[in-house]
């Protein structure tokens, strides 16, 4: 027996592709309800190679017998609509930001801490964390497991996919305006983002930090250990799909890079692609599409104690938000709901 599944913004880019998340990777579904605004009413979205959903009005729609919801509209409209399916007895997966840093709601990245999914009971709803913070948790994770750390410095390269569909449309259209001579006017960003990049993501805080940057601290606290001291600097790059990183750790303890190497390898989600040589690592062209989180440059920090580096790079659309979201998903059909 299957489950009923609702995608609620299924026609942005998150939504499409936890529709093709959920497809590919067989999940038990009697029925996939694809839910938007009222101006996308109507239009179709495929789900798997031979399904094709028509939108239904999110508004309108009554989530009574609705299992699990996979949500990605927006803060806004989330935090209207997800507490109104919990209410109906549905279950939410929430990938806006809205739901994250509520102590009553559980922030789950499933490789990382899976038993938090328990706390769905709660409010009914689980927060799927910040894309940049997923990829980099996943890969402390077994090292924190390793040396216990004690700080993060962390630098992104974040796609701008991340942004949205406007954002992906403004960085093609700005390319391929400066190749004719066109004159070039931001509008979803603060600057020009073709050829240049933006040390800006999402608005910036009295500290001098942006919330972007504030969320990977606090998810990251959260989600792994409130011990952990966190600075991050968040940059916008002209690159269409996938998050990069630049990550140093200083443990409480030396941890070689052999055995960072070891407890990498054998983490789940976790690919170490490290040849140390020209082209031996991983960049976001070679994790678009792909599930993993991928780490290269694994190398020692001369200038702490106990300190490493690395670069972290996936798919900030997959393992970033849906395939998380899924993952989630897999662990309260199995675990929780089990019909």
């Amino acid at each position: 027996m299957g489950y009923r599944v609702a995608v609620i913004g299924a026609t942005g880019n998150v939504g499409r592709e936890m529709l093709k998340t959920l497809a590919e990777r067989n999940f038990p579904v009697d029925e996939v309800i694809a839910l938007a605004s009222e101006r996308s009413v109507g239009h179709e979205v495929s789900f798997g190679d031979d399904k094709v959903l028509k939108v239904k009005d999110l508004a309108k729609f009554d989530f009574k017998g609705v299992d699990i919801a996979l949500s990605s509209p927006g803060a806004k409209v989330s935090a209207v609509h997800s507490p109104r399916a919990a209410a109906a007895g549905c279950v939410v997966v929430d990938n806006t930001s809205h739901f994250r840093m509520d102590p009553d709601v559980p922030l789950v990245v499933p490789e990382v801490n899976p038993e938090a999914i328990a706390g769905y009971t709660n409010r009914g709803i689980i927060a799927n964390p910040n894309c940049s913070t997923i990829q980099m948790v996943v890969a402390l994770k077994p090292l924190h497991t390793l040396g216990k750390i004690k700080r993060v410095v962390v630098s992104t390269y974040q796609s701008v996919s991340g942004g949205g569909k406007d954002a992906m449309d403004e960085l093609f259209e700005q390319t391929r305006g400066i190749f004719v001579a066109d004159a070039v006017t931001p509008k979803k960003f603060p600057k020009q983002i073709a050829f240049n990049l933006i040390p800006q993501i999402d608005v910036f805080m009295d500290d001098g930090s942006t919330k972007e940057e504030w969320k990977m601290v606090v998810e990251t606290r959260k989600i792994l250990d409130p011990n952990i001291a966190v600075n991050a600097t968040c940059v916008r790059v002209p690159v269409f799909v996938s998050h990069s990183e630049s990550i140093n750790v200083e443990f409480e303890r030396p941890v070689s890079v052999d055995e960072a190497r070891a407890a990498l390898a054998a983490a789940p989600g976790v690919v170490v692609y490290d040849q140390r040589e020209p082209g031996g690592y991983i960049t976001p062209v070679e994790a678009t599409g792909e599930d993993a989180t991928y780490v290269s440059r694994l190398r020692k920090d001369p200038t702490v104690a106990n300190g490493l580096s690395f670069w972290c790079v996936s798919d900030n659309l997959r393992k970033g938000a849906a395939l998380n979201a899924v993952q989630i998903a897999e662990v309260l059909a199995h675990d929780y709901l089990k019909k």
